[in-house]
């Protein structure tokens, strides 16, 4: 299933995460689900292979890789079946750290980007609030200027790694105009910063997941992250690389469910014969293959055009759209082929069954993903 934009080079990179899955994950995710997390060991080890700053500047850890690069760590990464793991790095190194890599100064990275690559400081971004989710200019959290200050007061929501990263990039409006809002770094233990909450969820049980709560919290005004009142801009350009992350997600959730499904339908008996032997069943998993294959040969050319530098917010919305539904018909047909099986909690595709949901929500729901598809023809 490789593309005109898979080099010798990618090809390593993927053997090298497809080895550390084996070694590393696939052996623990079930006690991580009943856990709620990811031991930060594993992350750490992550580090240490260079895996957690791809993209990020070669002199503090990172590989100054591309989008093309970024996107078959991804997909690589995505080949596990336990989707609470996937999530909890790929918020680490495409969601939450790219905001330092685009944003921060030099100072900043210095202080943090080195630690975030070698996997000893965990990020999270807090941007979702119980009131404000796709809508991001609808945020509530506030952020004012007090002498060399500044003090932010709010709540988020729905935080991946909000229970046990140890920096966070939060958004808090510091202005009355409806964009006007302004990225912040926060340190764990900083006074006033909490968890509300851990969130008990459906899926992606391995990521931790909080409501975060700022109460009257200080911090300097060395930790403005990028330019005062221009954090939504940032917060939309970072969307880019969250998104095809999350479609990285999808299509590697579709390969695994399809895989699965082909290996149980062709030893299962039923009424004299195997399952693939009833034409409906092999018809129906080749055109969910076919229709996989397109969407990735069409996620590949998003993050080739991002190399090229060309605005592509349409293209990524369509993608995002496209998988985001595409794998919860293909893992809900897997299932439902795997009959009882498949909604037995220990099995692969039932776990696949639950951690597919979000996909059509988390990062731009669907119906937004077509508006913003929509307002640009």
């Amino acid at each position: 299933m490789d593309n005109i934009y898979i080099t010798p080079e990618h090809g390593l990179l993927r053997d090298q995460v497809a080895r550390f899955i084996a070694r590393e994950v696939e052996p623990h995710g079930a006690a991580w689900e009943e856990a709620g997390m990811v031991p930060r060991d594993v992350l750490r080890r992550m580090g240490q292979a260079g895996l957690l700053g791809l993209m990020y500047e070669g002199r503090y850890g990172g590989a100054d890789a591309d989008a093309l690069t970024n996107l078959v760590f991804a997909e690589a990464l995505s080949q596990s079946t336990f989707a609470g793991f996937i999530i909890t790095v790929l918020v680490h190194t495409d969601m939450a750290g790219p905001h330092l890599h685009h944003a921060g100064s030099a100072a900043q990275k210095e202080k943090y980007l080195h630690k975030v690559t070698a996997g000893e400081m965990i990020a999270a971004v807090g941007i979702t609030e119980p009131g404000a989710g796709s809508d991001v200019a609808g945020i509530r959290t506030t952020a004012r200027r007090d002498g060399d200050d500044w003090v932010l007061n709010g709540t988020k929501m729905f935080i991946t790694n909000g229970v046990h990263a140890d920096l966070y990039f939060i958004a808090a409006k510091t202005g009355s105009g409806r964009h006007d809002m302004t990225m912040f770094i926060v340190e764990k233990g900083t006074p006033g910063f909490s968890v509300g909450r851990a969130l008990k969820k459906t899926g992606w049980l391995s990521s931790d997941t909080a409501e975060l709560v700022l109460d009257n919290v200080r911090i300097p005004a060395g930790h403005v992250l990028g330019e005062e009142g221009k954090g939504f801009y940032s917060v939309m350009k970072n969307f880019q690389t969250e998104r095809i992350a999350l479609a990285a997600m999808a299509v590697g959730h579709c390969t695994q469910a399809l895989q699965l499904t082909l290996d149980y339908v062709r030893q299962r008996q039923a009424f004299g014969a195997t399952l693939w032997d009833q034409q409906t069943i092999r018809q129906r998993l080749s055109m969910l293959d076919a229709r996989t294959r397109a969407a990735r040969s069409f996620m590949y050319h998003c993050a080739w055009s991002v190399t090229q530098g060309r605005d592509i917010v349409q293209e990524v919305s369509m993608l995002k759209a496209l998988t985001g539904e595409l794998v919860n018909e293909v893992v809900q047909t897997c299932q439902q082929f795997h009959g009882g099986m498949g909604y037995i909690r220990e099995t692969a595709i039932e776990r696949l069954w639950r951690d597919a949901r979000v996909l059509a929500i988390g990062g731009g729901a669907t119906e937004v993903m077509l508006e913003e598809v929509a307002k640009r023809y």
